[in-house]
């Protein structure tokens, strides 16, 4: 039973039917300019949950950013019941510089929950779980491929939860990706603290793209609609196929360096011995043709265009639960 009272974050008082932008005060930068990251904080005069989304915990990764502003920019995040809290940009830092990490060379997602007087990345993290994770009650969280990989619309959970599969079906994204909790991510942390979390990837870091940010949006208007706190006039629509739930995966690598290019759309479903891309050299002498060593769904493709041998360029599905 949700109960309608005050909400306190960062020193700010935000009441029932009330709307706040919150600044985060991080730091300030080597020029002494102030760094501020805005928390968006929308609530209802009727009781309900409290969603956070978040995004950008690694700078690069603008497609999570992309999603979270739609969902302000719309007027989504306005609940008809609860409180949405809102974080665009996690790693402002990060975000000023289109760099991966923090200035003092720390991934944040990788430094939960923290520490008060610890290195800038763990202060930041302290604050984030103990000033905002602390008052909600479900967490979608954003994310991006790294470079060049460009990762299918997808929900990474755990396995063995009920609760979690249930939640990441009604998100509708087209896969479900079972994987360990990594020590000291924002994952791992919100889990062990009983915090409902989904992570959504989607896409390559660098780079905007309308498929993967429209799957975002609907996936968070389909939570906020399963908590009775979606407002009229949004709709939902379901997906257009059920989620391919996968268990094991596997990365098909470089044999040889060169110019590659992929010759299969992400997503699909492919045979042992199709072939899915080629790697050349620049002088028209060598054209090696790159075939899946075993059967399964495309979920990442590495789009560089140059590849050096090793290199990882398809990860493909192992086992799916039917």
């Amino acid at each position: 039973m949700f109960v309608n009272q005050d909400l306190k974050i960062l020193g700010e008082t935000i009441k029932p039917g009330q709307q706040a932008e919150v600044s985060f005060n991080v730091a300030k930068l080597h020029t002494r300019t102030p760094v501020d990251v805005p928390i968006i904080i929308s609530r209802s005069k009727k009781p309900g949950p409290t969603v956070l989304f978040t995004a950008g915990i690694h700078g690069d990764e603008v497609n999570g950013i992309e999603i979270v502003r739609q969902l302000i920019s719309k007027g989504i995040n306005k609940p008809k019941i609860g409180t949405t809290i809102c974080i665009p940009v996690l790693n402002i830092f990060g975000f000023i510089n289109m760099e991966r990490e923090f200035p003092d060379g720390r991934d944040l997602n990788r430094v939960f929950p923290g520490i008060k007087n610890g290195s800038l990345a763990s202060r930041v993290a302290y604050e984030i779980i103990n000033e905002v994770v602390t008052h909600v009650d479900f967490i979608v969280d954003f994310h991006t491929g790294g470079a060049y990989r460009f990762n299918a619309p997808q929900i990474r959970i755990e396995y063995g939860n009920e609760d979690d599969d249930v939640m990441a079906e009604i998100f509708g994204a087209p896969f479900i990706l079972y994987s360990k909790n990594l020590n000291k991510s924002f994952r791992n942390t919100c889990n062990k603290m009983g915090k409902p979390i989904l992570l959504y990837e989607g896409g390559k870091s660098f780079h905007i793209d309308s498929n993967i940010t429209n799957t975002g949006v609907n996936g968070a208007k389909r939570i906020l609609n399963h908590f009775g706190m979606l407002r009229k006039p949004f709709n939902v629509s379901e997906p257009k196929k059920s989620c391919v739930k996968i268990t094991k995966s596997k990365w098909i690598r470089a044999n040889y360096s060169g110019m590659f290019k992929s010759t299969i759309k992400l997503g699909v479903q492919v045979n042992t011995g199709d072939t899915i891309g080629n790697i050349t050299d620049p002088y028209g002498k060598f054209n090696h043709f790159v075939r899946a060593t075993h059967s399964g769904y495309i979920i990442n493709i590495n789009q560089s265009p140059i590849v050096y041998q090793g290199d990882a360029l398809f990860h493909i599905s192992t086992e799916i639960i039917d």
